[in-house]
């Protein structure tokens, strides 16, 4: 299982888009600074997730909503409704 997600930092409240096969594992990551380029905005909590059985869903995935203004203001508002694999 792979999940796509977005993180949101509550230094700034800038948000974070990845897909990993184990979101906390990935989380706890983030939160601990081990991610360069997001380190400087520790701390993240996870506000979206989605899960896909393939890679290649998932990559597919995170690069629509890496992509889509529409969807990354909606998720910084707290208001998106999209799918949920």
């Amino acid at each position: 299982m792979f999940h796509v997600y977005v993180l949101q930092s509550e230094k700034d409240k800038t948000l974070y888009i990845g897909m990993t096969e184990d979101i906390s594992k990935r989380l706890s990551g983030h939160n601990r600074g081990k991610t360069k380029s997001t380190k400087a905005r520790v701390p993240y909590k996870l506000i979206y997730s989605e899960i896909y059985q393939t890679k290649t869903d998932a990559l597919r995935r995170e690069r629509q909503i890496k992509k889509s203004g529409k969807v990354r203001s909606e998720l910084k508002a707290g208001i998106y409704s999209g799918p949920i694999v």
